[in-house]
């Protein structure tokens, strides 16, 4: 979204990522296919900061990848805090797991191998902070499903809500991702319940908070 150079800039002036991160980050980039999925310094640092300052106690997360996020996420979580991380891709549970034990973290995290769609409505309780990363067409069918499980004042963190820039071109109607988040992007938008921000940060994060 801004230049390299400003990007570079920005790195540079932003906390480091933690050894474990870094090796994560460069795990990633050598064992997966699409490794740009992975959240990556600063969007990670903010997450982090988000976390800090909610505090949550319940962290339900859509979109694992290889554990990145949940990690950064899990440094604002109480000394009880869990984490809820869901990954439809079984290949990267193992890669997950052992960054969660490297972080110190794999007591404080509940992993589910499966489909959102099928294992949210599982999952019995109320939530502080929701991370949703995953397939674009069903952000707004994740959206309802978690709604009723947020807290009142909770936090909702919607990655890709830009997505390239593609929200603001005309949409193939096969194009079922860019479809999706402006379905997405659009109810949010005109939903009383809450107030939202578009953040215009790497690739765009849809921030809502439950009123």
């Amino acid at each position: 979204m801004i230049k390299e150079e400003l990007q570079k800039y920005a790195e540079e002036h932003s906390s480091p990522e933690s050894e474990v991160l870094f090796r994560l980050n460069r795990e990633t980039h050598l064992k997966t296919v699409h490794p740009r999925m992975l959240s990556g310094h600063l969007q990670g640092k903010f997450l982090e900061m988000i976390s800090c300052m909610i505090r949550p106690k319940q962290i339900l997360e859509i979109g694992t990848f290889t554990g990145y996020s949940a990690i950064c996420l899990s440094k604002g979580l109480t000394l009880d805090g869990c984490i809820h991380t869901i990954e439809k891709n079984p290949e990267l549970q193992h890669i997950a797991m052992n960054a969660f034990q490297k972080a110190g973290i794999e007591n404080q995290i509940n992993y589910y191998s499966g489909d959102a769609m099928d294992l949210i409505p599982k999952i019995n309780e109320n939530f502080n902070l929701v991370f949703i990363d995953a397939d674009k067409e069903n952000y707004l069918n994740y959206y309802h499903l978690v709604f009723d499980k947020l807290n009142p004042g909770a936090f909702i963190l919607a990655d890709n809500a830009l997505w390239s820039g593609k929200v603001i071109e005309e949409a193939s109607p096969a194009d079922k991702d860019t479809v999706g988040l402006l379905d997405f992007n659009d109810f949010v938008q005109q939903d009383a319940r809450v107030e939202n921000l578009l953040l215009p940060f790497r690739d765009g994060i849809m921030m809502v908070r439950k009123l």
